[in-house]
């Protein structure tokens, strides 16, 4: 199937200083895709390029096949959320929705049928004639989607939608949202620097970092194989350990990094000698009782408990690690020393910042 939105070598610079950076991607038809970074990275200025805000400064963008070159944004087959809804406030429920239906000179009876529709997509209905003045902060924010759908645009791009929102009502509408995505299969590009955010939402994920795109992924691959040391700190905690490639043995990596022994997948060009970076996540290490000598033990510098785990700090062979553990009915006390173990496929290496494979 031909995505949905495709981007080229796609440049912004504003006054001379590069913003978007050579981004390419194609977001499928049909997908929640999320561009997430940090404040600065690049992804907002994405998206409204997309939208037709902002001209690219080089690079092309294509929506269903279509370049959007010189198309201005009333004519693309897109429409925005902003964190700002903008609904009118002189308007209920039913004309907020309609208004844009109105503009196109919709007939009644399918204004009436398409504003229903969306009423019971967005679990509205029978709030028709309420003033949106009236409605609490997440049911503005599903009535600015249902009005923003109701054209059936292409794609819906939504700008950090639920960012002025507290944290239980962003928590529930982000499953809201997906609800919603999924009914209309529409294709949604979402923005956002909230991690957790993007991983529950998004079928897809691009990580920006400085105007570049790091990595495309589903969240799952993100998480557990990073490829940037940005990608890996970002989404996330996760331990950067420096060390060096001592073998490559079937398809495997042998890596020494600060006094410990990693196994992890062969990259291209990799060579023994080399420097390699390790990325081994808190919860993936598991800790048990030194060893009667205690030579190379580690030493639990500090435990906070939270709840359903336990955060450790561990220090010892000249670097400090973080440890998670579940389950534990009381935390290891700070001074006990420990030994740390993980799975052999625990460990990823991961590449310098700017240097990904986003797809």
């Amino acid at each position: 199937m031909q995505p949905d939105v495709v981007l080229s070598r796609v440049e912004k610079s504003f006054a001379g200083d590069a913003v978007v950076r050579g981004v390419d991607l194609a977001i499928r038809r049909g997908e929640f895709f999320s561009l997430l970074g940090p404040s600065g990275c690049g992804k907002t200025t994405t998206l409204r390029m997309i939208a037709g805000l902002e001209a690219p400064t080089g690079g092309s963008i294509s929506i269903r096949g279509v370049d959007m070159a010189g198309v201005p944004i009333e004519r693309r087959p897109t429409n925005l959320v902003f964190q700002k809804l903008a609904l009118f406030p002189h308007l209920d429920v039913f004309d907020n929705i309609a208004f844009g239906l109105k503009l196109r000179k919709t007939p009644a009876p399918e204004i009436r049928r398409r504003v229903a529709e969306m009423l019971d997509i967005v679990r509205l209905s029978g709030f028709e004639t309420r003033s949106v003045a009236s409605l609490s902060g997440g049911q503005q924010q599903r009535v600015a989607i249902a009005r923003a759908v109701v054209n059936e645009p292409a794609v819906l791009l939504l700008d950090e939608p639920l960012g002025a929102l507290d944290l239980k009502l962003q928590t529930h509408l982000q499953e809201e949202l997906r609800q919603i995505q999924r009914a209309l299969e529409m294709t949604f590009v979402y923005v956002t620097h909230n991690q957790a955010e993007a991983m529950a939402m998004s079928d897809r994920i691009g990580v920006m970092n400085a105007g570049r795109l790091e990595q495309v992924g589903a969240p799952a691959d993100l998480y557990l194989r990073p490829a940037t040391r940005f990608v890996a700190s970002f989404i996330g905690q996760t331990n950067l350990i420096d060390g060096r490639i001592d073998a490559i043995e079937d398809g495997k990596l042998r890596i020494e990094a600060g006094g410990l022994r990693f196994v992890a997948d062969a990259h291209a060009g990799a060579t023994v000698g080399a420097p390699a970076t390790v990325s081994l996540r808190p919860e993936q290490i598991r800790l048990t009782k030194a060893r009667d000598d205690g030579s190379d033990a580690l030493v639990i510098a500090d435990a906070t408990f939270m709840g359903a785990s336990v955060n450790y700090r561990l220090q010892g062979r000249g670097l400090t690690l973080l440890a998670q553990a579940t389950g534990e009915a009381a935390p290891l006390p700070v001074g006990a020393r420990v030994d740390a173990t993980w799975l052999p496929d625990a460990a990823v290496t991961v590449a310098a910042d700017g240097a990904g494979t986003a797809k």
